[in-house]
């Protein structure tokens, strides 16, 4: 099948989604429009005649940017058992650029931990990647993501500066109840496809009212 025509500004999130990592979720979502890519997961369409797996296929193969946080081995308190989901789909994303056609085969992809090597304890296939450490520190994701996609554009195009994209981050996050307000929206009930708008909607203000902004 033909990829969409936005393939290559597209990048698939493959992240955790519980409330204890939605800061580092939206940080990263945020890097991503910030430097002017399109953000797609999971969470963005809820059609249930759709199959889970199948609707994940669909974004990989729209998507030639991915960024996989391998973060979640800790143990559910319910079944006693971890989450193997973003390893999963990680190995769905190396896959088609591994045996895919086309396109598929400029697939990059951003491996994300809380430490470098601790996946070499869970997930050894994977080493020779890459992996990049955020120690739960939406700081440090942000500044992994911008460095990433600056190499991405092999200089085709400028990118804000890390601390750059983190102010401005800041900015949005102290913004977000009042953008949750003029819209109506419940800030703590937010579907992604809500923020992601109002995220891109902000990204996009003019630069002056950006700089002219305190911390």
């Amino acid at each position: 099948m033909i990829p969409s025509r936005d393939y290559e500004r597209n990048i698939f999130l493959n992240c955790p989604f519980d409330d204890e990592y939605q800061p580092l979720f939206r940080a990263v979502m945020f890097a991503v429009l910030t430097c002017g890519f399109r953000a797609r997961c999971a969470l963005e369409a809820d059609d249930g005649g759709e199959v889970r797996i199948a609707k994940i296929q669909r974004i990989i193969r729209d998507s030639q940017l991915g960024i996989h946080d391998i973060s979640r081995t800790e143990l559910d308190l319910v079944t006693g058992l971890p989450r193997f989901n973003m390893p999963f789909e990680l190995g769905l994303f190396l896959g088609a650029r591994e045996f895919g056609a086309g396109q598929q085969k400029k697939k990059r992809a951003l491996i994300l931990d809380v430490e470098r090597y601790r996946f070499q304890k869970f997930c050894s296939d994977i080493s020779g990647q890459d992996i990049k450490a955020h120690e739960g520190h939406p700081e440090k994701a942000i500044r992994a993501v911008r460095n990433w996609l600056a190499t991405s554009l092999d200089g085709s195009a400028l990118l804000l500066s890390a601390g750059e994209v983190w102010r401005r981050y800041r900015i949005f996050a102290d913004d977000l109840a009042d953008l949750c307000h003029d819209f109506q929206l419940d800030p703590h009930d937010l579907q992604f496809v809500e923020l992601r708008t109002l995220a891109e909607e902000w990204v996009a203000l003019p630069a002056a009212m950006l700089l002219s902004a305190q911390d």
